[in-house]
């Protein structure tokens, strides 16, 4: 309805890896595609695409991708060249760089963000930490 405040996630293209809610997986990951994770992950995930952390799913990992969405746990340090959302029952205890950072209420984020200014602009950003802010 009109004036909704609730945060919408981004539009996703077609999953083609699923982690499902009773898989518990160690290891590397790189993706053309989207990956949404309902179980548990440990190492490294590297996509072209999107990663999905459902509200079950906990991640232990670097992640590097376009867009990242957080509804779960993840540990580790993400490099999102698009938007990460951490969703209301999100958690983040890591580093992020992202172009776009979105954190629904109620969302735990613990850790540095990097901000790109413009997403083809390695060496332009605008650093994030404990609160303060520094350019």
């Amino acid at each position: 309805m009109f004036g909704s405040k609730k945060s919408r996630p981004a539009p996703v293209g077609e999953i083609e890896t699923i982690i499902g809610k009773d898989t518990q997986l160690k290891g590397s990951i790189k993706a053309q595609g989207t990956i949404r994770i309902d179980g548990a992950f440990e190492g490294d995930i590297d996509s072209v695409q999107d990663i999905i952390v459902g509200e079950g799913g906990a991640v232990s990992a670097q992640i590097i991708a376009r867009n990242v969405i957080i509804s779960g746990m993840v540990k580790g340090n993400i490099n999102a060249s698009g938007r990460l959302e951490l969703m209301p029952n999100g958690k983040l205890y890591g580093d992020i760089r992202a172009n776009a950072l979105i954190i629904g209420e109620g969302a735990v984020f613990k850790g540095a963000s990097d901000m790109l200014e413009n997403a083809s602009t390695e060496n332009e950003t605008t650093t994030y930490s404990s609160g303060t802010a520094s350019v």
